[in-house]
């Protein structure tokens, strides 16, 4: 690492470089654990809802465009990006808004707990989903930031995605007993509980881990701002990146038909799906491992060639699914294959955030892909039902293909970037 960077470093964390990474990639498995387990989307509380729903009688698509609610606050994470990087909380501009956020997470499900109906906690819910949006959006600046003054990008990407998938494959198979060993009502609310107390954590960490220099909001730092914005929008690199994301999250999702299918026409029990959501997330974890190893060995584009080959194979597997066994292997070759493409395209979008911006250009592209994953679920439910008779197969073999189309992006996403060694991961 050159001397530059060492001073940037220093500057950004407070101490030497060394210091610096280890404590935020403490830090950033914190955090992504807090939010694995506290995303409504994924976390604790989505098997016990979809039960929950399930037993009252809705339908796929039903219950799809209920979770749909959730991810609006997802898709609108620049705002969120931009406030911070413009306006300083508390002199911070990460600090404070993490804090809020996370009392805020920590306050609304809370509520959850006390209501019975869908109705009930819908608005709690979607709050949640608020204060753990805003969180991510911190964190994702943060990574930015930090990952290009330490040149480490790719580890901490890699540190992110791994123990949000340990939280998650803890939340899945404890959200599968939950169904399994209480009544619908019961294991929601258990699940909100526990999703309450988790970014407690974040509220201890953050001020032991995350050093971050006090700033004052002046017009210089906002008209550096706005360039940096301004930057961005005008980026085809960006542009390029926001492409690629949105393909390959916009593959037709089969989550809840599957769901539907191994409940209704396989026989699964809850708590075996919910160990099947632990073994997805295994996938995941090995997956942030094997990308570890891999990184310095092959570049970029050899990564992104990889990981869509993986995946289209992997989700064609799906056809394979005919019993406990054969449900295991592909959700854990799936995993792999999803982690890997994941850390190598997030990446490249890290890398290329502009200095300044970095919370509105990062969110931007997480919220392309946040955009592309909700027409993903409601696509996929729709040509579920409506389309393909609640057959399974075809569309398996629809989002496959899709999956396969984002190969065509790759040469033009690293045309200038494939490098083994050019970054240490």
């Amino acid at each position: 690492m050159t001397r530059a960077r060492l001073l940037e470093a220093e500057e950004a964390g407070g101490g030497t470089a060394a210091d610096d990474v280890g404590r935020l990639m403490l830090f950033f498995a914190i955090v992504f654990a807090v939010e694995g387990i506290g995303q409504g989307r994924v976390g604790i509380v989505l098997q016990p809802l979809t039960n929950f729903l399930k037993a009252d009688g809705w339908t796929a698509l039903q219950v799809t465009a209920y979770f749909g609610a959730l991810n609006f606050p997802w898709i609108i994470k620049p705002l969120y990006g931009l406030v911070s990087d413009i306006v300083p909380l508390f002199g911070y501009r990460r600090t404070g808004y993490l804090m809020l956020a996370s009392a805020g997470a920590a306050i609304a499900y809370a509520a959850v707990a006390w209501f019975d109906t869908p109705a009930g906690f819908a608005l709690p819910l979607v709050l949640t989903a608020y204060a753990m949006a805003t969180a991510s959006t911190l964190c994702g600046a943060l990574l930015a930031e930090r990952g290009r003054s330490v040149q480490r990008s790719s580890l901490f990407v890699g540190q992110q995605w791994l123990w949000f998938y340990v939280a998650i494959m803890a939340s899945a198979f404890t959200g599968g007993l939950l169904v399994e060993h209480l009544s619908t009502a019961a294991a929601v609310k258990a699940a909100a509980l526990i999703a309450a107390a988790a970014p407690l954590a974040i509220l201890v960490a953050t001020p032991l881990l995350l050093r971050e220099p006090r700033t004052v909001a002046t017009r210089q730092q906002a008209r550096e701002t706005l360039h940096g914005i301004a930057g961005a929008l005008r980026s085809r690199r960006l542009h390029l990146v926001a492409a690629f994301l949105f393909l390959y999250a916009f593959a037709p999702g089969f989550g809840t038909p599957l769901y539907y299918h191994m409940t209704d026409r396989l026989g699964f029990s809850q708590a075996y799906i919910g160990v099947l959501g632990s073994i997805a997330s295994a996938g995941w974890i090995a997956g942030a491992l094997l990308h570890r190893w891999l990184a310095p060995r092959l570049g970029a584009r050899a990564l992104l060639y990889l990981s869509i080959v993986l995946g289209t194979a992997s989700t064609l597997s799906f056809l394979l699914l005919t019993d406990e066994i054969s449900a295991a292997l592909v959700n854990f070759a799936n995993g792999i294959a999803s982690m890997i493409a994941t850390i190598a395209s997030l990446t490249l979008a890290a890398r290329h955030c502009p200095r300044r911006a970095e919370g509105f250009a990062f969110a931007g592209l997480m919220s392309v892909s946040n955009l592309a994953e909700i027409c993903s679920i409601n696509v996929g439910a729709y040509l579920y039902e409506h389309v393909f008779d609640s057959r399974l197969g075809p569309l398996i073999v629809v989002s496959a293909a899709t999956t396969a189309l984002t190969l065509l992006l790759v040469p033009w996403l690293t045309a200038k970037s494939d490098h083994p060694a050019e970054e240490k991961s």
